[in-house]
């Protein structure tokens, strides 16, 4: 847990494969930790790549099938093991986390469509504790391991009902769930549990519901372990952050957003952005957790939104203030170059589609150019 006393600023991998080579790039760019999520690596790059039909949709990495968990898929955590190591060798630090648990198959895993069952019925509780136990017995003692995350972006409200936070009561929804199959805490507990049983020590790293909303801090009780940090992710404006080619560019940074179901304008700068956050600010000296314990876990914005730049300058900015960790998404990452802030704010040069399509790593010094984007990120990190 000491990893955590001092501010950490990390990124996330989150590749079709495992990519060592990622991590000696990290490092030479101050990158403290990476929070990496293996699950892509069960799939084939035609369909991850390619936009070709899964054919393997009842594959999940690690867990077999979240269907239903039966033990760790050996073959599956041999390359994880092989990449941790890998990561070690080259000294960097590690948050494991999975975008899939029992009863719970990632969504993009899943025809876009939630995958609602843990929400529903609470032996996936029990399978998902079951496999974070399997999971920590086994990488209790690895030296590259500074975290478990349990589960990237849990969504409880998608199966309840809940869907805008912009004009839904957080208190009264959790009123009508507290201790069914759709408590997020409920969840954390008995997970949490199980690791405990078999591992004192290693960190674990709980994310707010609603896909890591800050304002889903409201809900989420504090574990009484002295070994746990809290995360959140920060995309929003989503509308804005999310924009891409296919759709246009309608908004900048700073400036008016239509946000939520209702499509309310709102102003976004950087003070509406640090008031968008106050939930956790808030939560955290309600409960006197330290600000060595919060996590700013993913946050981004589509490279090519005019003010993207400003956009990560800003968030930065805040995070610091605060002293919370932060960790952008994403890293050179192979299946969507709409985040990798390397390629600055246009469309990437041909050598880079051209090395993908030949299945290798695109060569970095020939298709990264001078831009606000990525010395945005580098002053952050070097700070």
């Amino acid at each position: 847990m000491s990893f955590w006393n001092e501010q950490k600023k990390g990124t996330n991998f989150m590749n079709s494969k495992s990519i060592p080579e990622n991590y000696t790039a990290a490092n030479k760019e101050n990158i403290e930790f990476i929070r990496l999520a293996p699950d892509k690596w069960a799939k084939d790059s035609d369909f991850l790549l390619n936009d070709q039909p899964d054919s393997n949709p009842e594959k999940d990495f690690l867990i077999g099938n979240a269907d239903h968990y039966e033990g760790i898929i050996e073959k599956d955590f041999a390359a994880l093991k092989a990449d941790l190591d890998a990561a070690y060798e080259r000294g960097s630090k590690v948050v494991l986390t999975v975008l899939s648990l029992p009863g719970n198959r990632w969504r993009q895993f899943n025809n876009y469509q939630n995958d609602d069952r843990i929400w529903q019925d609470t032996s996936y509780h029990e399978q998902s504790a079951q496999f974070w136990q399997d999971l920590a017995v086994r990488l209790k003692d690895h030296p590259a391991i500074v975290g478990y995350n349990l589960v990237n972006e849990p969504h409880p409200e998608t199966a309840t009902g809940f869907h805008d936070f912009w004009t839904q009561d957080y208190s009264e929804w959790y009123s009508q769930v507290e201790n069914t199959a759709a408590d997020l805490n409920k969840l954390y507990k008995t997970i949490v549990e199980a690791i405990r049983s078999v591992d004192q020590d290693t960190p674990i790293i709980v994310n707010s519901g609603l896909y890591a909303t800050p304002w889903a801090f409201e809900y989420l009780k504090p574990i009484k372990d002295d070994n746990v940090l809290y995360a959140f992710h920060m995309y929003e404006p989503y509308e804005m952050t999310s924009q891409n080619r296919k759709r246009g560019f309608e908004y900048a940074y700073p400036g008016k957003v239509k946000v939520g179901e209702q499509k309310t304008e709102q102003i976004f700068n950087k003070e509406a952005l640090k008031d968008f956050l106050q939930p956790v600010d808030k939560w955290a000296k309600d409960n006197n957790i330290p600000a060595n314990r919060i996590i700013a876990e993913e946050f981004g914005i589509n490279r090519m939104v005019k003010g993207a730049d400003q956009y990560l300058s800003d968030l930065i900015s805040i995070f610091d203030g605060f002293g919370w960790h932060w960790s952008f998404y994403a890293f050179q990452e192979d299946t969507w170059e709409g985040m990798d802030y390397q390629l600055g704010d246009q469309a990437p040069k041909w050598k880079y589609w051209e090395a993908l399509e030949k299945g290798e790593l695109p060569n970095r010094e020939e298709i990264e150019v001078d831009n606000p984007l990525w010395d945005a990120l580098k002053n952050g990190l070097e700070k």
